[in-house]
């Protein structure tokens, strides 16, 4: 007798032990899984599904703004990273090296990137001669590698990542800036349009800043156990590159001028952040605009099985051709009932159910994931139906979200109440700070908390520096952070 399936449901409750529900519902979802490579994960086809949605929305839209993609080496040589000192002491600890080559040992260690400015600029240097050449618009979509030595976290805490980092270079300060602010914008976009995760838009302080940059600006988004993740960065780099490099061209003055550089990402944590974010007891939640399916359909076989089918295929067939993305699950293995639960572990966002009573009725079964509510659809009426219930569904994952991250921004006056809240219910946290690292450092290295960024609108002080209480002149978002 052929062994029935098991059941692979998530066992643990996400607001009891936030950490393992997670890694439950990523690895159960079939979202990602562990590889046999330690601190590596591999990125399953609904990962992948979800990715490409977000490349393909970021891509088309830098192409618009007159950017186009290459691509270069893993490699880097040990020269280059030196070359850009600072930049070189950030990323140390966590550069992986190559020193041999088959038997041979290598002349010179390779790091495998961590980031890909020195040896993308150094190209740079030989492609720009003069103004003519400017602005030059540049992005890659590839992976990284830093030796990450605590345990992986799937998509968050990983040795290697998928990601796209644009390096431009320009022949005015201000033709950077612009530009900075112009992606970062539409980082925010993206994040809350396809992911619906809400985000706040600001500038990282000096100590957090990335390392080589003049300044960083981010954006910063609010998960459900109160700890902040960094959603996207884009960095004014200023000559801070090109003048260690050498990357200079003939202005139109006559004179030779240093580019004005800049460089952003966003990276994979995206989807861990999605996963996070909209993910319940039951498992993933995933939002319509990036769910590599966005409609499933459950035949419910009884009587003439060759009818229901047909049915179905014809339901999905005309779903499909109004541009739905739409799975129909014809396995014949599996019971209605264990299919529903499986489609809603792997995150789904709609279930259409077709049984021969709907047949007889006219009507099909629609279930949405979020909210489980359950609707009888007229046949005719499906095509609607569907595309309002898809739009329904990401604008109440948003809402939802945004709800959450409202409720969790909390000000406080006081050091000793800041570290009550801290403690209680996390989030982020609006304090008052007079710009002195110290007082920064000082909450970091007691707290565990940081600054994640100072909002670029000016919001007036309320009090004075949270730490150590002379005149405040910023009001920063403190929080803990993945």
């Amino acid at each position: 007798m052929e062994e029935k399936p098991k059941s692979i449901g998530i066992t643990v409750k996400k607001e009891e032990n936030f950490s393992e529900w997670y890694t439950e519902v990523v690895t159960k979802s079939e979202i990602a899984d562990y590889s046999p490579v330690s601190g590596c994960i591999i990125f399953r086809p609904t990962a992948m599904g979800a990715w490409e949605r977000m490349r393909d929305y970021f891509d088309a839209k830098i192409k618009k703004l007159g950017h186009q993609n290459a691509y270069f080496p893993l490699f880097i040589p040990e020269r280059l990273l030196r070359k850009e000192q600072e930049h070189f002491e950030g990323f140390v600890p966590e550069v992986a090296w190559v020193t041999k080559g088959g038997n041979k040992e290598l002349d010179e260690p390779l790091a495998i990137r961590p980031t890909s400015e020195t040896i993308i600029y150094d190209m740079y240097k030989k492609w720009i001669r003069s103004h003519r050449d400017l602005p030059l618009l540049l992005n890659q979509w590839a992976n990284v590698v830093r030796w990450e030595t605590k345990a992986v976290k799937p998509f968050l805490r990983t040795k290697e990542f998928l990601w796209q980092e644009g390096h431009t270079a320009h022949a005015t300060k201000e033709e950077a800036e612009k530009e900075v602010m112009t992606i970062l914008d539409i980082y925010e976009k993206m994040v809350e349009h396809l992911l619906a995760i809400p985000v706040i838009k600001g500038i990282k302080t000096d100590r957090e800043k990335f390392a080589g940059a003049v300044y960083t600006t981010c954006i910063e988004m609010l998960m459900p156990d109160g700890k902040a993740l960094q959603g996207g960065t884009s960095h004014m780099l200023g000559t801070n590159f090109s003048e260690p490099l050498g990357i200079r061209f003939l202005g139109e003055d006559g004179e030779k001028h240093f580019v004005q550089q800049t460089s952003w990402g966003f990276s994979t944590r995206l989807l861990g952040a999605m996963v996070m974010m909209h993910g319940d007891n039951k498992g993933l939640v995933l939002p319509p605009q990036v769910a590599p399916t966005q409609v499933v359909i459950v035949p419910i076989f009884f009587g003439d099985k060759d009818t229901i089918l047909n049915k179905c295929l014809e339901v999905g067939e005309r779903l499909e051709a109004e541009g739905v993305r739409v799975h129909v699950d014809d396995r014949d293995n599996y019971t209605p009932g264990w299919k529903f639960n499986d489609w809603e572990l792997k995150g789904v966002p709609l279930r259409i159910e077709i049984g021969p009573k709907d047949i007889a009725a006219g009507q099909v079964v629609a279930v949405r994931r979020d909210s489980r509510e359950k609707t009888s659809v007229k046949d005719e009426e499906v095509g609607a139906f569907v595309k309002k219930t898809l739009e329904g569904v990401q604008a109440a994952l948003f809402d939802r979200a945004k709800k959450f991250m409202l409720e969790n921004i909390r000000s406080v006056s006081s050091y000793d109440e800041f570290k009550k809240v801290l403690e209680a219910k996390r989030g982020f946290i609006r304090a008052c700070w007079c710009g002195n690292p110290e007082c920064e450092g000082k909450v970091k290295d007691e707290t565990g908390a940081d600054i994640r960024l100072i909002r670029f609108s000016e919001e007036p002080c309320f009090a004075p520096c949270l730490v150590c209480g002379t005149p405040a002149n910023k009001v920063a978002y403190f929080a803990k952070a993945y």
